[in-house]
């Protein structure tokens, strides 16, 4: 009998696959929701009108980009972590161009068909703009950003995507950025205020279930791309928020007692009944954390901009 071909995987996926299904209690990292269908599910999700962190950050930047840009100033490299579909970026990048002002962009993403699409939309929207995409996570392309640039950085962080981090993580994320930063440079950084809990919980659990495909993508990704054997019906997406702490958290938990198998990894898992796979954190803040959090790595705030109903606001940071 022919061998069956193990699929080609990333390896990094594969290591942590493995470590987080292998520990007590369960968990995978969100960053490996994303490929081109979970790309797909995210757009999705932004577009719910239960998830209001893209529009208000979108209102954010349509309302204030004068005085944002502004700030930017000229020659400069704009890069972004986590660019995605640059929706709210291009904002930025059709006044800077309008505006003549001297940039290029530098978009980061993990998901190479989110960059692929992003600079073809780029291309066609906006033909001046000189974009180059960079593959990665945040942290491996932060190690490259200081070696490749020559111009002084603006780095975008938008959607919030600090609160995937804890807050010891994120001081960790905060101090390897300001290791990169020149004394020019600057950091603009979205950041999901705390709020009235039941809205927190509709946007991470909408009734529609766009929110619970995206999280079962991973268990799909293993699948087709490790030889699992996940039933995706054994498992139901769970939401819960600690208005204390500003912690919201996302669980795959599973509704019966049952085996899963992972060829690529020669791995046999046992799953009790609601037992659980965490896969998601979402930090919500006020000024006096962000403060907190910019000051434990040596970063000021100079500037920061608010929707009209403070769901959500923006910063900007330079060096201390």
């Amino acid at each position: 009998m022919q061998e069956k071909t193990k699929p080609l995987i990333n390896t990094t996926f594969k290591k942590e696959v493995y470590e987080g299904l292998t520990a007590f209690p369960k968990f995978l990292s969100s960053k490996y929701f994303y490929d081109e269908v979970g790309d797909k599910l995210f757009q999705d999700i932004m577009a719910m009108p239960e998830y209001y962190l893209t529009n208000t950050e979108f209102d954010i930047l349509s309302e204030h980009k004068d005085k944002i840009t502004s700030l930017f100033g000229n020659d400069f490299s704009l890069f972004e972590l986590g660019a995605g579909d640059g929706k709210k970026t291009k904002i930025l990048l059709e006044h800077l161009s309008k505006n003549n002002i001297d940039f290029d962009y530098r978009p980061i993403d993990i998901s190479q068909n989110a960059l692929e699409q992003l600079k073809k939309s780029v291309n066609a929207e906006l033909p001046n703009v000189v974009i180059n995409t960079l593959q990665g996570t945040y942290f491996e392309t932060l190690k490259n950003i200081d070696e490749n640039s020559t111009k002084r950085k603006i780095i975008l962080f938008l959607g919030s995507n600090i609160g995937n981090l804890l807050h010891p993580q994120a001081i960790d994320f905060l101090q390897k950025i300001h290791a990169i930063l020149d004394k020019e440079d600057l950091v603009f950084m979205g950041f999901d205020q705390k709020k009235n809990p039941q809205t927190i919980l509709d946007a991470y659990n909408d009734k529609t279930g766009i929110t619970e495909a995206f999280n079962k993508n991973i268990l799909t990704r293993i699948n087709a791309e490790m030889g699992g054997n996940f039933n995706l019906e054994n498992f139901t997406h769970w939401e819960v928020y600690d208005p204390e702490s500003g912690t919201a958290k996302s669980y795959l938990v599973s509704k019966v007692k049952q085996e899963v198998v992972i060829e690529a990894l020669e791995l046999q898992l046992h799953f009790d009944a609601w037992e659980t796979i965490h896969t998601e954190i979402s930090q919500k803040y006020d000024d006096k954390v962000v403060t907190w959090l910019s000051e434990q790595a040596n970063l000021k705030i100079i500037a920061q901009f608010a929707d009209n109903e403070n769901l959500y606001k923006n910063y900007i940071f330079k060096k201390a």
